[in-house]
């Protein structure tokens, strides 16, 4: 079996508060984008897990797809091992959760293959134990997130027929640094108001990482003013970084990067 996860972009990002556990409360709005990598699953007399395109930092032994299927196999000890191959596309550590999508689609994809029948909310829950980005992509559509990110609600949001421009310079931001420069603190607006209003996006629609983090990195801060400048309607960063996007009425002209930096462009649908 072959499937498509795709990455998401960040649609306000807040950070409200330090949890108790280490972790941080958050606000956003997670929306799935058609840049995609490409995952092949199927039963196999050993469990194995290869890849292409982009390189996978770390030890096979380490990849979400097989701590997918190890925690699957867990409760279903009857399942077959698995031959798993990923090619790999969506940029990594760009903050467009990839590596959530390839965890919480090899759940589906094994769900499917051996017949499980878990719903959705079981999915869910796997994926709950694989990343804080790892549920949203089970029913992968716009969706509210808040808690450490787990706890999801759907929210009424089209972008079909914007042209989205994706760009990532191949800056590595660290959890740590992009933690260090927040002040969590409440939200000045209903995200949920202010999704419902997409001409205020550009005043009232941030994310709390983009102070901090284009002070340590222009070349990021760059990109969204370039963007912009091109006119963009709406641009920011994803997530903690360091990739930018741009959402324009009509694909733009003329809009040059550097030969280094990825870059996507696509209409939405």
């Amino acid at each position: 079996m072959i499937s498509f996860p795709n990455a998401k972009i960040n649609l306000g990002l807040h950070i409200l508060n330090k949890r108790s556990d280490g972790f941080h409360e958050i606000q956003s709005c997670l929306f799935p984008i058609p840049l995609t990598d490409a995952l092949e699953i199927i039963p196999s007399t050993s469990t194995s897990f290869s890849s292409s395109g982009i390189t996978i930092p770390g030890n096979n032994t380490d990849n979400l797809i097989l701590k997918a299927y190890h925690l699957i196999a867990a409760d279903f000890p009857d399942i077959s091992p698995i031959a798993a191959h990923l090619h790999k596309c969506i940029p990594i550590g760009a903050g467009l959760g990839g590596g959530s999508s390839n965890a919480a689609f090899a759940l589906k994809m094994l769900n499917e293959i051996f017949n499980l029948d878990l719903n959705d909310q079981k999915l869910m829950d796997y994926a709950g134990k694989l990343g804080s980005d790892c549920p949203f992509f089970i029913r992968n559509e716009p969706q509210l997130a808040s808690g450490r990110g787990e706890l999801l609600e759907k929210v009424q949001l089209d972008l079909a027929g914007n042209w989205l421009i994706l760009i990532h310079p191949g800056i590595h931001v660290s959890t740590r640094e992009a933690y260090a420069g927040v002040k969590p603190g409440p939200a000045e607006k209903k995200l949920a108001d202010v999704l419902a209003t997409p001409l205020s996006w550009q005043s009232d629609l941030h994310n709390d990482f983009e102070k901090s983090i284009f002070s340590n990195h222009t070349e990021i801060a760059a990109i969204k003013h370039t963007l912009n400048q091109a006119g963009a309607w709406y641009a920011a960063m994803s997530g903690s970084g360091s990739a930018v996007f741009g959402l324009f009425e009509n694909e733009p002209k003329n809009l040059a990067f550097p030969k280094k930096y990825f870059c996507f462009s696509r209409p939405l649908s």
